[in-house]
């Protein structure tokens, strides 16, 4: 093992039951799994925690979530077996259940692409802000919209926060619709009115972007709650507009070195951000259905 990665911790492993209830068919769109038994990239920029499968939906049972996007960690490159794994497996258990968003290069075949469709992958995840989350170059987008279109498949974005306004020619050049992690790490301290987060808000106005209001303890000031910072934020880009705004746990949180949340602290964030139940089942159910073809 390269002893130069360094090991991140793991999640609480306790989650407690939150103080809100979640709205019915709620769907958390942001999960990893990561077990031994899957080789880990060479290239990776971290050592994660094993958190596996079993230890997931004991989360959402706690949490009260139904239904879950697996998306694709840096640290397997563009081998997605743990998430197609993970995926089959619930829906085998509950047909509809589980969704993913896949790593891929240009030597994907079509074949390839439609098995990954027919298992419930929707969209390609680009990583540019952990090392070996990016194995296509910025010039390759255009092929890449080229090569998903017929799946409609979206594109998934994470990056470093203070690239956006660089990056705002590409994603204004997409043709394909387009999701951003995290608040598009933008720092919460910074304030709405910050050139990066006014950028995130042309973004999601304009129609083609769906952002998830999750990582707050990545953005906030602190890693643990209140996140109170992260509140102006989340109800801006719902005002912004609320039909394309999504939310998911970012379980088991990988890449923290120091502490992490119990899991039902961001849960009680988000009830405090939106405290509207049918605005929290538009973003946690309705938005988040449409977009991934539950």
């Amino acid at each position: 093992m390269n002893t130069d990665i360094r090991d991140c911790i793991a999640p609480d492993r306790n989650p407690r039951k939150p103080n809100i209830t979640l709205p019915a068919g709620s769907i958390d769109t942001h999960v990893h799994v990561f077990e031994d038994r899957y080789p880990l990239s060479p290239g990776r920029g971290y050592n994660p925690p094993e958190s596996t499968l079993d230890d997931l939906k004991h989360l959402h049972a706690q949490l009260g979530i139904d239904r879950v996007v697996f998306t694709q960690p840096s640290v397997y490159g563009t081998d997605n077996s743990a998430i197609l794994d993970g995926m089959n497996a619930l829906n085998a258990e509950t047909p509809g259940r589980a969704r993913g968003v896949c790593a891929m290069t240009m030597d994907f075949t079509d074949a390839q692409l439609q098995e990954l469709h027919d298992q419930g992958i929707r969209g390609v995840r680009l990583n540019i802000d952990n090392k070996g989350g990016m194995p296509l170059e910025l010039d390759q987008i255009a092929e890449l919209e080229a090569r998903i279109k017929p799946f409609d498949w979206h594109i998934e974005w994470l990056f470093p926060g203070k690239d956006i306004v660089s990056l705002m020619s590409v994603f204004e050049g997409m043709t394909t619709r387009m999701s951003i992690g995290h608040f598009a790490y933008q720092p919460a301290t910074a304030g709405i009115e910050a050139e990066g987060f006014q950028a995130l808000l042309k973004l999601v106005r304009d129609g083609n972007t769906w952002v998830k209001i999750s990582g707050c303890n990545r953005v906030s000031e602190t890693d643990l709650p209140p996140y109170d910072d992260c509140q102006p934020m989340a109800r801006a880009l719902i005002e912004a507009n609320p039909d394309r705004v999504i939310w998911g746990t970012d379980w088991p949180h990988p890449n923290k070195y120091e502490v992490n949340p119990n899991d039902a602290d961001p849960v009680e964030a988000f009830g405090q951000w939106v405290p509207d139940e049918d605005m929290r089942t538009r973003i946690m159910v309705t938005n988040s259905e449409a977009f991934y073809e539950f």
